[in-house]
């Protein structure tokens, strides 16, 4: 059994998914991350789990059972880092992912979950060279995540490099892309399931659908 933690931004408007404006406005984007942010917690809400944590830059509410952890740090390395640290259960190996990658499904994480039953580490690839899940099975492993440059085409390939350092080489998921800019919105909203909260706020805001849609 994994802990599952979910770190992410309050979708507060021009503080989130600012890359989607124009076409998007301020508060459109924080919309369509509203929604982003719903199917990832929905999804992660659906795989069995020790305990399931939002760990928040901001404020915005929980799911019922969830615990809340206010993010740390100074950038986005430190603030990974801290997220496994400030949450660690002894014994318990903990998956993250972000809120960007709502076309996530329980199998994927579950997927993840068993194999951080035989592997010290996972990650999961994204498109655009970083990565969407990193699962650790020694919270201190992330103490090599200051080190590496986030947010650019290569962030994946430094991340497993500094997690081989530790001895800790992870086994690659399944890739997906993630949600940076408008056309990435547009093709993760098309691989989302029937229902997804994020595919009717992007039909509606970003492609201008009629609500209905989807």
């Amino acid at each position: 059994m994994i802990q599952l933690l979910v770190i992410a931004k309050a979708p507060v408007p021009g503080r989130v998914k600012t890359r989607l404006c124009p076409p998007c406005t301020p508060r459109t984007a924080a919309v369509i991350a509203a929604a982003a942010l719903a199917d990832t917690l929905a999804v992660a809400g659906a795989v069995p789990a020790v305990r399931r944590v939002l760990v928040l830059d901001g404020d915005h509410p929980a799911p019922p059972g969830w615990v809340c952890v206010p993010q740390r740090g100074n950038d986005l390395g430190r603030r990974l880092a801290y997220a496994f640290a400030d949450t660690a259960l002894p014994g318990v190996p903990s998956l993250l992912i972000g809120m960007d990658t709502p076309q996530v499904t329980p199998a994927l994480l579950a997927a993840a979950g068993h194999a951080l039953g035989t592997n010290r580490a996972v990650i999961g690839p994204a498109d655009d060279g970083g990565w969407w899940a990193l699962g650790l099975t020694d919270p201190a492993d992330a103490a090599v995540l200051p080190e590496v440059t986030m947010s650019t085409a290569v962030t994946g390939r430094d991340t497993r490099a500094a997690l081989h350092g530790r001895g800790a080489g992870p086994l690659p998921l399944t890739r997906l892309r993630d949600v940076d800019v408008a056309a990435d919105a547009l093709a993760v909203a098309a691989a989302c399931p029937p229902g997804s909260r994020f595919a009717r706020a992007v039909a509606r805001h970003l492609t201008g659908a009629p609500e209905g849609v989807r």
